[in-house]
C-alpha cells in the first residue's frame, strides 16, 4: 500500500475521531434542556471521556509496541464508533457518562497508535510537514462536529446528531485492518526493555514537550467545551448558529494554524536546533490577548476575530509538538511515548479543564471561568524556555 492511501485512510479515521468527541460540545444547550443538566454535568461528560482515554492510552502503548498496530486501529475505530452510537440511545445523565466513557476507551487506543505509526512510514526530514497535515484532522474534525452536531442537533434533535456521525467511523475502521504493518513484515524485531520505559520516564527533553502540550491542551479543551455554550449565553445566538460560527473559526483559523506552524518548524530545523520550541513558545504566547479581547467584545463580528486569532496561535504548534515526541522518544517505545504523553496532557489538561471551567462558572460566570483557564499559558512560557536550553 502506497504511503498516501496509508495516510488518507488515518487522516479520515483522525477527522471521525475529532468529529464524533466535539459533537458533544455542539449539543450541550440542547442535553441541559432536554435531560436538565447542570453545568458542572455537561463538563463532567467531557471530564470522563478524558479520564477513561489517558487510563486506557498507557495500556494500549505498551500493546501496541508488541503486537499488530492495524488491528488495535481497527478495533479502536469501531469501539468509539460504538459509544457513539451508544450515547444518541442515552436516556439520563448516567447513560451519557458511560458512552461517553467508551467513546474514551476507542479513541484512546487510536491515538496512542495513529502518530507514531504514521511517523514510520514516512522519512523524517518530512515529519513535521507530514504530521502537521495529519494534525489538520482536528481542526476540521472539530469544526464539523461542531457545525453538524450543532445544526442536526438543532434541526432534528441532538439524538440524530450522535447517529450520524457514529456510522461512518464503523466503515472507515474495517478498512483500518488492511494497513500495512511493520511489526509483522519484522517479525524478529526485538521487544522493548523495562530499561527503555525507564529511561524514557527520566527523559526530560521528552518530558519538557508533554508539559508544553499541557498548557495548550488545558486550554485549547476547556475552550472547545464552552464557547460554544458561551456564544449563547452572551452573544444570544441559538445551538446551531453558536455550533456553525464556532466550527468556521476552528477549520478555518485552526487549519491556519497548523499548516503554518508545521512547514515554519520544518524550515526554521535546519538552522536551530530549538526550532520546535520556538513555534510552541510564540504559539502560547500568541494566544492569550486575543482570547481576553475575544471575552471583552458584545458584537458577534468583533468576538469570531478575536477568539479566530486564539484559535489561530493555539493549532499553531500542532506539528512542530508532534515532531519533537518523535524525535526525543526512542523508536522501540515510541506508543509507549505517545501513550505517556496522552496520559500527561490530558491528564493535567482538558480532563480537568472543562470541568474546573463548569465549576467556576456556577460559581462566577462562564466568562470569568475562560479568562481564568488562559493563566495556564504562563507555566507553558517558561517550559518552552527550559525545553529550549536541553538543545
Amino acid at each position: 500500500m502506497s504511503m498516501r492511501r496509508i495516510f488518507w485512510i488515518l487522516f479520515l479515521l483522525n477527522l471521525f475521531n475529532y468529529m464524533d468527541r466535539q459533537v458533544l460540545y455542539a449539543v450541550f444547550p440542547l442535553l441541559q434542556l432536554d435531560l436538565h443538566l447542570a453545568d458542572w454535568q455537561l463538563g463532567s461528560l467531557a471530564s470522563i471521556f478524558m479520564i477513561v482515554y489517558i487510563c486506557y492510552a498507557p495500556v494500549m502503548g505498551v500493546l501496541a509496541d508488541r503486537f499488530s498496530r492495524t488491528r488495535l486501529i481497527g478495533i479502536s475505530a469501531l469501539v468509539w464508533s460504538f459509544a457513539t452510537l451508544l450515547s444518541a440511545a442515552a436516556k439520563n445523565f448516567s447513560h451519557l457518562l458511560f458512552a461517553r466513557g467508551l467513546t474514551g476507551v476507542g479513541e484512546g487506543g487510536f491515538t496512542t497508535i495513529a502518530q507514531p505509526f504514521l511517523a514510520e512510514h514516512a522519512p523524517k526530514e518530512k515529519h513535521a510537514s507530514l504530521l502537521a497535515l495529519f494534525g489538520l484532522a482536528l481542526p476540521l474534525g472539530s469544526a464539523l462536529g461542531y457545525a453538524l452536531g450543532g445544526v442536526i442537533g438543532q434541526t432534528w434533535g441532538w439524538r440524530l446528531a450522535f447517529i450520524g456521525l457514529g456510522v461512518p467511523g464503523v466503515l472507515l475502521g474495517l478498512c483500518a485492518f488492511f494497513l500495512p504493518d511493520k511489526e509483522r513484515l519484522l517479525p524478529d524485531r526485538p521487544r522493548p526493555s523495562l530499561v527503555q520505559y525507564k529511561q524514557l520516564v527520566h527523559h526530560k527533553p521528552f518530558l519538557y514537550v508533554c508539559l508544553i502540550q499541557t498548557a495548550v491542551t488545558f486550554l485549547m479543551g476547556g475552550c472547545s467545551a464552552w464557547v460554544p455554550t458561551y456564544f449563547v449565553r452572551y452573544l444570544h445566538v441559538n445551538a446551531a448558529q453558536a455550533g456553525v460560527w464556532f466550527g468556521v473559526l476552528v477549520i478555518v483559523c485552526g487549519a491556519l494554524g497548523t499548516l503554518a506552524g508545521g512547514k515554519w518548524a520544518e524550515k526554521r530545523l535546519s538552522y536551530s536546533a530549538g526550532a520546535y520550541y520556538g513555534v510552541m513558545f510564540i504559539a502560547l504566547a500568541g494566544s492569550i490577548i486575543p482570547l481576553w479581547l475575544g471575552l471583552q467584545c458584545t458584537q458577534l463580528a468583533s468576538a469570531l476575530i478575536f477568539f479566530g486569532l486564539a484559535v489561530f496561535f493555539l493549532f499553531l504548534p500542532t506539528g512542530a509538538i508532534a515532531a519533537a515526541l518523535v524525535a526525543t522518544s526512542p523508536a522501540a517505545v515510541r506508543a509507549t511515548a505517545f501513550a505517556l504523553n496522552l496520559l500527561i496532557i490530558h491528564l493535567l489538561g482538558d480532563a480537568l479543564s472543562p470541568a474546573l471551567i463548569g465549576l467556576v462558572s456556577d460559581v462566577w460566570s462562564l466568562k470569568v471561568a475562560i479568562a481564568a483557564s488562559s493563566l495556564v499559558v504562563f507555566p507553558g512560557l517558561v517550559l518552552c524556555r527550559l525545553a529550549a536550553r536541553q538543545k
